[in-house]
């Protein structure tokens, strides 16, 4: 989060005359060949806006609240601050750069579970009021530093992995709700409604009908204590799939009719968050170390490479998981990445090869295997779908800067928002719309896929 509030303007490349996000992307490569060969990142703007077009098409009923913590670009929180969404905060940074874009102290909610006092008491002192909870402790912490505040119940969720039935580590179960509920009207605090998280590797969409009903459940048994219960918050876990998205709505809409219908006056929000981003952000990295291994035929290490022996590549670029690849330290895959090349080949050979941060960590492993031609110092290795949970500072002993991000639009996304009632001149005044120009000339074959 250091320095995306102090940069609040930023411009926006138009895509006109046939110009694609591959050209863009061409471009910087370019540009950073003749410079630093620093990592960077393109933003396609249009993704965040039609993912939000889809959203209000398959889920019309349920509010959307952005998981800031997934992506803190300022441009994606002022965008979605203009089309209406709502965000669920985890940190003071992130709740004082959504203020800065006039977002009001109702559309934002604290989603953390162990929150700061820090954070609870400039909450309190914002009238920043929706808060979750899930246990005693962080109830009565609450309770001393914003004695006003609406709390949601996290209600604990379990759901399919991969056939494999896991219980969430967070969220409480029925039996401690009801007992969350009683210590609340002890203490005097307000119980708004429930909450769940169901996360985006659960592979059954059932898993929130179970958490409707367990909500369902926990509605009741506040309102048998006296508490006004009026918001459902179905959670994140929204991979940015329409298919995915289809198939919860599809589980949860029967439930949602049956126990929470629109006469019963309850709001149902979520928290989608790498839904908007995930595929909105494409990384641009550089090779700057190489290694060669050999392995045997059952894949393990020799200690020489011979002409008879296959080799293995080991690159290490200038980006890792302590940077913009944290993810993967959250147990997800990164996609093989396109090779930049100024000639591909159809015809050129692969090898298989992993990939590295410049750490020289072993946990600093990006790509563990993929085929790749072989590649030399200086090489582009291009990531798609880059969006989430990568715009955090890297550690403080690698010597990376977080990459820059070259913001761009279609210009019939762009003339979409406009016909929406957004303009620069009133709901996103820090944005500075310019026309995009091949500065290079451009190679539409420059990018060729991983085998």
């Amino acid at each position: 989060m250091k320095g995306l509030a102090d940069e609040p303007n930023y411009s926006i490349e138009l895509l006109e005359g046939g110009a694609t996000l591959r050209d863009v992307i061409e471009t910087h490569i370019c540009e950073q060949t003749v410079a630093e060969k620093n990592a960077f990142f393109v933003a396609d703007l249009g993704v965040v806006t039609r993912q939000h077009v889809r959203w209000q098409t398959h889920m019309p009923q349920i509010r959307p609240f952005y998981a800031v913590k997934c992506n803190s670009s300022p441009a994606v929180v002022e965008m979605l601050a203009a089309l209406g969404a709502g965000f669920v905060c985890s940190s003071k940074p992130e709740v004082v750069l959504v203020q800065s874009y006039g977002v009001a102290p109702e559309n934002i909610a604290l989603g953390s579970l162990c929150k700061q006092l820090s954070l609870i008491k400039y909450a309190a002192k914002n009238d920043i009021d929706l808060l979750a909870c899930d246990s005693e402790t962080e109830l009565r912490k609450i309770a001393r530093c914003h004695p006003t505040a609406k709390l949601l119940l996290q209600v604990a969720t379990e759901a399919q992995d991969d056939g494999e039935e896991t219980s969430m580590a967070f969220g409480c179960t029925l039996k401690s709700c009801r007992h969350l509920l009683e210590c609340a009207k002890e203490l005097g605090m307000q119980v708004a409604g429930a909450k769940f998280h169901v996360p985006s590797c659960c592979t059954d969409p059932q898993a929130y009908t179970h958490a409707v009903s367990d909500a369902r459940c926990v509605f009741d048994m506040g309102e048998e204590l006296g508490f006004s219960m009026k918001i459902l918050d179905i959670g994140g876990g929204f991979s940015g799939s329409e298919v995915q998205l289809e198939q919860i709505h599809h589980a949860i809409r029967p439930l949602l009719d049956m126990y929470f219908p629109p006469v019963s006056g309850v709001t149902l929000i979520a928290e989608p968050g790498s839904y908007y981003v995930s595929s909105a952000f494409t990384l641009a990295v550089n090779i700057i170390g190489k290694k060669v291994v050999a392995r045997d035929q059952h894949g393990q290490p020799l200690e020489e490479l011979t002409l008879n022996d296959e080799p293995e590549f080991l690159y290490y670029m200038n980006n890792g998981v302590y940077g913009s690849f944290a993810s993967k330290l959250l147990d997800e895959t990164i996609p093989a990445p396109f090779v930049h090349k100024k000639a591909p080949s159809a015809e050129e050979p692969v090898f298989a090869s992993s990939l590295w941060g410049p750490s020289c960590d072993s946990l600093d492993q990006v790509v563990e295997h993929c085929l790749l031609p072989e590649l030399s110092l200086g090489d582009w290795l291009v990531f798609s779908a880059m969006g989430a949970h990568s715009l955090g500072e890297p550690s403080a002993f690698l010597d990376v800067q977080r990459p820059p991000v070259h913001y761009v639009i279609s210009a019939d996304d762009w003339y979409e928002i406009q016909d929406a009632g957004i303009s620069l001149d009133t709901t996103m005044k820090n944005f500075s719309l310019v026309p995009y120009s091949f500065r290079f000339s451009p190679q539409p074959e420059a990018f060729s896929a991983p085998a």
